[in-house]
Order: C-alpha cells, then sequence, then structure tokens
C-alpha cells in the first residue's frame, strides 16, 4: 500500500517519541506500505519542527531515509486539487499525492482535508492517522 504523508504526520513523528505515526514508518520497514512525501511537505514539515522544536529536527532528518518523492504536480493538478475545496496551501498537498497514484493521502489536517475524509479522490483516499492505521493493521 502506497502512502503519502502530509506535513502535519511527518511533524508528528518527530515530535515526540511514541508518536503513533511512528507506527507507519514501523510498518512501512517491515515491508507492509511505502511511505511517500513531496518536497512541499517535507519543507513544512522541516520549518515546523525547527520552530517549534528544534532539538527534535534530528529525528526528522533520520526519518527521511524511510520516504521515496513524489513527483511535483503541474500547474493543472494543482487547479484540479484547489477545486475541491482546498486553499492554496493545501492544493500542492492533494496534487502531488494524486500524481504519486497513492493508496491514502494521510492527514490530520480535519479543518482543510475533513471535508475529504473517507472520500475517494482520483483514485486515493483521504484519511486520518487513526484510520490508515486500522486499514494497515488489518490487512494481512
Amino acid at each position: 500500500m502506497r502512502l503519502f504523508l502530509d506535513a502535519n504526520i511527518l511533524f508528528s513523528a518527530a515530535y515526540r517519541d511514541g508518536s503513533p505515526a511512528l507506527l507507519l514508518f514501523e510498518l512501512a520497514a517491515a515491508g507492509r506500505c511505502r511511505l511517500l512525501t513531496s518536497a512541499f511537505a517535507w519543507d513544512e514539515a522541516q520549518r515546523n519542527i525547527a520552530l517549534k522544536c528544534p532539538h527534535r529536527t534530528v529525528v526528522l532528518d533520520a526519518l527521511r531515509g524511510q520516504l521515496d518523492d513524489a513527483a511535483v504536480p503541474t500547474a493543472a493538478a494543482i487547479e484540479n486539487a484547489a477545486r475541491r475545496g482546498l486553499p492554496d496551501k493545501d492544493a500542492p498537498i492533494l496534487a502531488a499525492a494524486c500524481v504519486a497514484e497513492v493508496d491514502i493521502l494521510v492527514t490530520g489536517d480535519r479543518t482543510h482535508f475533513g471535508h475529504l475524509y473517507g472520500q475517494a479522490v482520483e483514485g486515493l483516499q483521504v484519511l486520518t492517522l487513526k484510520a490508515t492505521l486500522a486499514r494497515l493493521l488489518e490487512d494481512p
């Protein structure tokens, strides 16, 4: 299963030891899923961890090796994502996930992505971390 991780999931994984988001990385290491993100999401996660918890940047950096890079979405793909009711800062996330042809976009951003939770969008599902973990753990 291919998962695209939004910046808030990356941030959560690095923010504290024992974060549920770290389970995604453990499952990826066990071959249960493949993790992807975009440069846009990665940069946002780096900025936020450096601002809010600078001593945890080393943890975020260590996670980078388990992430594949999603292709940069075209302007047309970003426009299409924006038509889904997303603000300008979030449309590139959905667009990158769509271009990467992932199964799930994992995000904790209920404010901007909440209306898409559980829906199929261009072949992927937008899910919370909890819903994603449930899906991964139910699949053998």
